[in-house]
């Protein structure tokens, strides 16, 4: 049962986007171990930045 909650809300966190900075680190330690990384506050500045800069609408 415990595991099945755990996989729930480990399966919660991806769809919601929750878990990005855990899922950046990891890929960050695999694709730039001699980089630092961004902090928590530094990715998800640049996250919003990224989704939110530049927006044209059409109406």
């Amino acid at each position: 049962m415990r595991d099945d909650l755990r996989k729930l809300w480990d399966f919660m966190r991806e769809v919601t986007g929750d878990d990005a900075y855990e899922r950046y680190l990891e890929r960050h330690r695999r694709t730039h171990p001699d980089v630092t990384p961004l902090t928590e506050k530094e990715f998800f500045a640049s996250e919003q930045e990224r989704k939110w800069d530049g927006i044209n609408r059409c109406c």
